[in-house]
């Protein structure tokens, strides 16, 4: 069985992250629930330490939506997943809640920190095409022209 990871290692790569990034890794990371995020020049990126898997979850913001995405939407994202369009090592993924779509990425084992570095630039980076070029494809397949 492999160890579950804390929520001091999951602060310690959040913070080692943000620091490599000029943040301020003392001020930033985890909260004592496990969420985090950092903005990142035009990405923004968030982390939730699963506290019962013992998982960390990195999300890369796509786009966030005002009102619930119109049918297909969401799918077309994920047809796009599907064709192997670069999401830079992670998932689609749409949180009903916040109305937000993200490209995540989830560890249940703590990575090395430029590891998880280098893993979380390149999902950042793919989360800035999939909110560009990705979703101006999706919303012409999807969305009706008037």
């Amino acid at each position: 069985m492999t160890a579950r990871m804390t929520l001091e290692e999951a602060q310690r790569l959040v913070q080692s992250f943000i620091r490599a990034h000029g943040g301020d890794a003392q001020a930033s990371g985890l909260n004592a629930k496990g969420f985090g995020g950092a903005a990142l020049g035009d990405a923004q990126v968030y982390f939730e330490h699963v506290k019962d898997s013992g998982a960390l979850k990195c999300s890369a913001l796509i786009y966030r939506f005002r009102d619930a995405p119109r049918p297909g939407v969401i799918d077309g994202f994920r047809d796009e997943e599907k064709k192997g369009t670069d999401a830079g090592g992670g998932k689609v993924d749409y949180e009903t809640e916040n109305k937000s779509l993200f490209l995540s990425r989830t560890y249940g084992v703590v990575p090395a920190e430029q590891q998880f570095k280098e893993d979380v630039d390149r999902l950042v980076e793919a989360s800035l095409v999939w909110g560009d070029e990705v979703f101006n494809r999706v919303a012409d397949r999807v969305i009706p022209a008037k």
